[in-house]
């Protein structure tokens, strides 16, 4: 498959603080690559570069063909970031959240547009409510939607269930498949081992600005033998495997 992101040691310090030390790994188009890693470990810092927010030290990365530090434009054109916080205007409605963004991209059909995210999201019912009155689980929803009122080949999501409870996670869940079946690539970063496991067509593995494992679900248990009890072959489970990484047992 295509790759459509393509990062090259990439390097990041924050004065004498080594946060990102050489990532390497390529993205296919339309699959979900899932970043994990415990706080601290450069997930966000890494979605700052690749969505032109921050400038690297060293390495290159490139998306949708562009490279992120001299060609961030044509970069911002092709890719949609959703932070780890609900990035809404709480004093408009839902609706015109979405349209207030639609306007800012001089989008076609903005109206349009934003019936139809808020049909996909669930949220028709709140569509005149201000944003103030939502759940998090909906202000969530609707931050994502509202990365989605251009046509974004690329949306990265920051740790996009954190706060959430467990049925609203379920949800977010299914909309990030629903999103890659589209044909939108979606690079996810977590630290919640079962979202990686359950999501993501590749999972990287990110501890102390490195990158020290990575692959399918699959690759990753072929690193360790499954456990044998008695006649059966109990595979190991992501947190497994990333409890022997992180431990030092590999």
């Amino acid at each position: 498959m295509e790759n459509i992101i393509s990062v090259r040691e990439l390097k990041k310090s924050f004065k004498n603080v080594h946060v990102l030390k050489g990532l390497s790994f390529d993205i296919p188009k339309g699959s979900i690559f899932a970043l994990l890693g415990s706080n601290g470990a450069g997930k966000t810092t890494a979605v700052r570069i690749l969505s032109t927010l921050s400038k690297p030290d060293g390495g290159s990365a490139s998306i949708c063909g562009f490279d992120v530090v001299r060609q961030a434009d044509d970069v911002r054109g092709c890719i949609s970031l959703t932070g780890q916080y609900a990035a809404v205007d709480e004093a408009l409605t839902g609706r015109e959240n979405l349209q207030l963004i639609g306007r800012l991209r001089r989008l076609p059909n903005v109206n349009q547009r934003a019936d139809e995210l808020l049909g996909i999201f669930k949220l028709e019912d709140a569509a005149k409510r201000q944003a103030a009155t939502y759940s998090g689980g909906m202000r969530r929803r609707l931050d994502i939607a509202m990365s989605l009122m251009g046509t974004p080949q690329v949306i990265f999501l920051d740790e996009p269930t954190t706060g959430l409870d467990p049925q609203n996670r379920l949800a977010m869940w299914d909309m990030v498949k629903e999103l890659a079946e589209s044909g939108v690539t979606v690079f996810l970063t977590t630290q919640y081992l079962e979202e990686a496991e359950y999501l993501a067509d590749n999972i990287a593995i990110l501890h102390d600005g490195k990158i020290i494992a990575e692959g399918t679900l699959e690759e990753l248990r072929k690193l360790f033998p499954p456990a044998k009890k008695e006649y059966i072959e109990i595979q190991p489970t992501l947190e497994e495997i990333f409890l022997k990484i992180i431990g030092g047992d590999n």
